[in-house]
């Protein structure tokens, strides 16, 4: 018989050396792509307004313009580092030293990339270049806080 190999989504690192073990593009959460996304959905929103729409998310029936997709995005990528109901802040993962001690839980690490289903920090924990570009959207969103 032919052995089939399949590449598919990978939320942090890949389950197979095969693919290089760090699964880059294909599932985690990377602050570059997301943030140039974030912005070309604005400059598209100021050019078509309301007339164009989305459904956000996907399968969810609800509806929006291209403006409050972008807000909508901006907080889930901010939502990364802001505490959950329990404290928690998702880029933490389930390092608790980070999560609970005073000492070290209001220490932002800017990770260089995330985990595509729960958000902990993947990669280098001192990526304070293109990971930090979330002040950025905490900025924006602080003046347009609707989406």
């Amino acid at each position: 018989g032919v052995d089939h190999e399949t590449l598919a989504y990978s939320p942090g690192d890949s389950p197979v050396a095969m693919f290089g073990g760090n699964s880059n593009w294909r599932g985690p959460v990377w602050m570059p792509i997301n943030f140039l996304l974030i912005e070309s959905l604005q400059k598209y929103a100021h050019f078509y307004g309301d007339s164009f729409k989305v459904e956000f998310p996907t399968g969810s029936g609800h509806w929006v313009n291209l403006w409050e997709a972008s807000l909508l995005l901006e907080k889930r990528l901010v939502g990364i580092f802001r505490r959950d109901g329990e404290g928690r802040r998702a880029f933490n993962g389930q390092v608790d030293l980070f999560q609970n001690d005073p000492n070290w839980r209001d220490l932002i690490l800017f990770n260089e990339y995330f985990h595509g289903d729960h958000g902990s920090g993947v990669g280098a924990s001192h990526q304070t270049g293109w990971s930090a570009m979330a002040a950025k959207m905490i900025h924006q969103l602080s003046r347009y806080p609707s989406g």
